[in-house]
């Protein structure tokens, strides 16, 4: 189970935008790298072109680039701050039977996220 997924709050720990938060907004698993709302924003440079309707495309635009998702903590929504993720392993009835399901939990207050 990942301990960073898609739409987590996050704090950024290291970097130029370090103390910044925002939303993950896409996990690239083989990179080990989020690409965080509003952090680590790029000026990328696209052709200039022309639409169907005639109208211009491209110049310049600023995205999010990816950050390394060692530079990225979740935040606890209780606490506001940073804290580190585990995995809790629970019984859960469903449909009348019972079934263990991993739950990410909040190390600071122990809840989950």
């Amino acid at each position: 189970m990942a301990k960073i997924k898609k739409g987590d709050q996050v704090i950024v720990i290291a970097g130029r935008d370090k103390g910044k938060t925002g939303r993950v907004l896409e996990v690239l698993k083989d990179a080990d790298r989020v690409v965080v709302e509003g952090v680590q924003r790029v000026t990328k440079h696209t052709k200039v072109g022309q639409s169907q309707r005639g109208t211009r495309t491209g110049g310049i635009e600023t995205v999010e680039a990816p950050i390394h998702v060692s530079n990225v903590m979740v935040v606890d929504p209780e606490t506001k701050k940073g804290t580190r993720v585990g995995i809790r392993t629970e019984q859960v009835e469903r449909d009348g039977r019972m079934k263990t399901v991993r739950t990410r939990v909040a190390k600071r207050s122990g809840k989950d996220i």
